[in-house]
């Protein structure tokens, strides 16, 4: 059976300058889980030696192990790997674990002090149940998937409002 592909995109828009969110998104530390409801860390952040250090090289020479679970119940975990870095405009990336395939954030400034964040992920899964259901399962999962990206654009709207009242102390 060949492994279903799925195209899955979000669009969150952010009030904040793109630099407050790269700040947040880019972390070195990629510290998604202390503010993505639902997503935790699978095991510790893989690091080879970076080439520099820049934002960029660190975070192209690490690899984050998270899990997410999905509202339907199950958990994905997934490897996030950068392999390129724009700041503080774009990270493409290549995904393993449970979805494997490719992912592209990207940050444009809407208006003064808003961001669209545009989220794009290229991925299979690798697990034989998922693949097996693919065919009628499909819009179930994609639903999954847009939940949890509703749940991570609000943790990431918390955390921007926490970041902001912290630089107004």
């Amino acid at each position: 059976m060949t492994p279903h592909v799925y195209d899955l995109r979000s669009s969150w828009l952010l009030a904040a300058s793109t630099e407050e969110v790269w700040a947040i998104i880019a972390d070195v530390h990629m510290s998604w889980p202390n503010w993505w409801p639902n997503c935790s860390f699978a095991g510790p952040l893989n690091r080879v030696e970076p080439a520099s250090s820049s934002q960029e090289d660190i975070l192209k020479a690490t690899t984050a192990h998270l899990n997410f679970k999905a509202s339907l119940g199950y958990t994905l975990t997934i490897t996030i790997h950068p392999t390129a870095v724009v700041t503080p405009s774009e990270i493409d990336f290549d995904a393993g674990g449970h979805l494997v395939g490719t992912g592209r954030v990207t940050l444009t400034a809407e208006a003064k002090q808003t961001t669209r964040m545009d989220i794009e992920w290229r991925v299979r899964p690798t697990q034989r149940w998922m693949n097996l259901l693919s065919p009628v399962a499909a819009p179930a999962f994609k639903a999954a998937h847009a939940h949890m990206m509703r749940q991570g654009e609000r943790g990431l709207t918390k955390a921007l409002a926490k970041q902001r009242s912290e630089h107004t102390k």
